[in-house]
């Protein structure tokens, strides 16, 4: 099949503010030392990390506020986050280098071709997906991130026992997520729905922002199991 004019159905929108100086220099002297390279081909998971530990990979850490909160938490665990927005990216590196995060490295990238193209098989024990951007219209759902194929390459890059933390604050979305996680053999639901609690994930600056439109948040924690 020719792939002549063919462009991939993104997930996101590049809608960046203006970079502030500090974020700019964060970008320009602390990614090459705590960002990771990446320009297609299998990654090496253990690259920049100072010792070896199971990976979770966060998508979309916005700020990085969520993400720099859990990695300090978690020092036990690696965490790799993946971000397509710049602001947030050098906002997120200043406080890696300014707390000293051994455990925490970004990289600039789409998270979906990073699924596809960069990890192995059973290389992660867990994923992150806090928050995505619903695409509330009904022709606009084609461009949410999480779809059937999607879990199912996420199932596929966890290993047996790893976690997918998915939340949105959105009813609508998370009943997408809900009923597709659900037919999606490898992932399991041990709560039969959405999440007591948030888990391990700390308040975000998006869930205190649709809290107060009046948005309930729902948390949705699967586990991969072998089938």
């Amino acid at each position: 099949m020719s792939t002549t004019g063919y462009r991939p159905i993104r997930s996101f929108v590049r809608r960046e503010g203006r970079l502030t100086a500090g974020q700019q220099r964060a970008l320009d002297e602390l990614y090459p030392r705590y960002g990771v390279d990446w320009s297609g081909g299998r990654i090496d998971v253990a690259a920049g990390f100072e010792r070896p530990a199971p990976l979770v990979l966060d998508i979309g850490f916005g700020d990085g506020d969520a993400l720099a909160e859990i990695a300090a938490a978690h020092p036990d665990r690696n965490y790799l986050g993946v971000e397509v927005y710049r602001t947030g990216t050098g906002r997120l590196l200043r406080r890696i280098e300014s707390e000293g995060l051994t455990n925490l490295r970004v990289l600039l990238a789409d998270a979906s071709e990073l699924l596809r193209d960069g990890l192995a098989p059973a290389s992660l024990a867990g994923v992150q997906l806090f928050f995505p951007d619903p695409w509330t219209k009904k022709r606009h759902h084609k461009r949410r991130i999480v779809q059937a194929e999607w879990l199912a390459r996420v199932a596929d890059r966890l290993q047996p026992g790893g976690f997918l933390h998915m939340a949105t604050d959105w009813a609508d979305y998370a009943e997408w997520m809900l009923s597709l996680s659900d037919a999606e053999p490898r992932l399991e639901n041990p709560y039969g729905g959405y999440a007591p609690d948030a888990g391990d994930r700390p308040e975000t600056r998006f869930e205190r922002r649709g809290r107060r439109k009046g948005h309930e948040v729902y948390d949705l924690i699967l586990q991969r199991v072998d089938v």
